[in-house]
């Protein structure tokens, strides 16, 4: 049986992909923690602007810098890392105008793209943003030398391909053939004040225009001239990131929920990966229910009377019986335990060769290194073959 940290272990990427709400940010926090306590020097990226890993990590806040957590954390939690763990959460906008003065030819192209009023609206809400810079960061904290594992919580999404091809989505928008046959007589004139838009021949920009806007145009004109030469830079760092995350240094995990639905959705993302040759490297399934009978105890009504004379806790306050009503809650949490076990199977079946750990519903939320702990302990102890 191998622990999860075997698994991924020599993995320099870890991406935790899964829907919305199975706990991806719990769990990218547990592996960060798992490779620190091992003696590496990780780094867990989140995306979750609910700031619910700054609040699993002890922190008021992260910013898009690496915090290192405080060593003073680990002893209040009794845990003594051989490594560092860092922490950060992506700023949207600011590693897109990073990427942009990077790419940019001279800091005067670059201030031209960061002042322009489309650039500005695009940079923050164009459809697969988020996910292109998530994977962007990823790069740039990964190539850097400073950490031996980069731990990425992904964005939640109801297809993986969102996340693995956001970034040809964004590369079609910089470099759109069709907007620069429309806007290439706008283009020419675009450091002439663009006065074309008044002239016979712009009958086209000037039809366009009476349906969104010549201030429009110009921005979308200058957002185009402004990125001129600066494509095949974006292009090949974009084939960059996605040779980094195909390759075996990256391990994608699959984080999921015991119920019907979410193993259904990652069935989907295991054959969306594969479709991508990407393997998947384990599934973690988050909140598997106990079961209460599990490890003995009194499970009938007689024996629950017995426990809780020997407690003396009085049984008959309320109706029924407090007796019957553990002995229902029992049997209740008992199927439900039967129920998760049943899904984790054929999760486990029909991903056969796929590594497959669980995590138990825990008495607690997580809010501290202690908690993640709890989680690591459990990845130890629940390994798979």
């Amino acid at each position: 049986m191998k622990r999860l940290a075997e698994v991924l272990r020599g993995r320099k990427v870890i991406c935790c992909v899964g829907s919305g709400g199975v706990g991806k940010t719990t769990t990218a926090a547990a592996l960060a923690l798992q490779a620190a306590m091992d003696g590496k020097n990780a780094l867990v990226l989140t995306i979750d602007p609910a700031r619910r890993l700054a609040n699993s990590l002890g922190l008021k806040e992260l910013g898009n810098e690496e915090t290192r957590i405080d060593p003073g954390l680990f002893a209040q939690a009794g845990l003594q890392p051989k490594g560092e763990m860092w922490a950060m959460m992506l700023d949207l906008k600011l590693t897109w105008d990073e990427l942009v003065r990077r790419q940019a030819r001279s800091p005067e192209q670059a201030e031209r793209i960061l002042q322009n009023g489309l650039y500005q609206t695009l940079s923050t809400a164009m459809a697969g943003s988020l996910e292109y810079m998530a994977m962007e960061k990823v790069y740039q904290v990964s190539t850097s030398g400073r950490f031996d594992v980069v731990v990425l919580d992904t964005p939640p999404t109801t297809n993986a391909l969102d996340f693995l091809h956001a970034a040809d989505r964004i590369l079609d928008v910089l470099d759109n053939n069709a907007m620069r046959i429309v806007l290439g007589p706008m283009l020419k004139a675009g450091k002439f004040g663009f006065k074309l838009l008044a002239a016979p021949s712009g009958l086209v920009l000037r039809t366009l225009a009476r349906f969104t806007g010549s201030d429009f145009l110009r921005d979308l004109a200058g957002f185009m001239v402004a990125f001129e030469g600066m494509f095949d830079g974006f292009k090949e760092r974009a084939a960059r990131v996605k040779d980094l995350l195909s390759s075996p240094q990256s391990a994608f995990v699959l984080v999921t929920g015991p119920n019907p639905l979410t193993i259904q959705e990652t069935l989907f993302f295991h054959r969306a990966l594969a479709d991508d040759r990407i393997a998947t490297a384990a599934v973690l399934v988050n909140r598997v229910q106990r079961d209460p009978r599990r490890h003995g105890g009194p499970d009938n009504v007689a024996a629950l009377r017995e426990a809780l004379q020997l407690a003396q806790i009085k049984d008959g306050s309320g109706t029924p019986p407090l007796s019957e009503r553990l002995c229902t809650t029992l049997i209740e949490q008992s199927t439900l335990a039967d129920l998760d076990r049943r899904e984790v199977e054929r999760l486990s079946r029909t991903l056969a060769g796929v590594p497959l750990f669980t995590v138990p519903r825990l008495r607690k939320d997580v809010h501290d290194l202690a908690g993640l702990w709890q989680i690591d302990q459990h990845l130890s102890e629940t390994g798979a073959d």
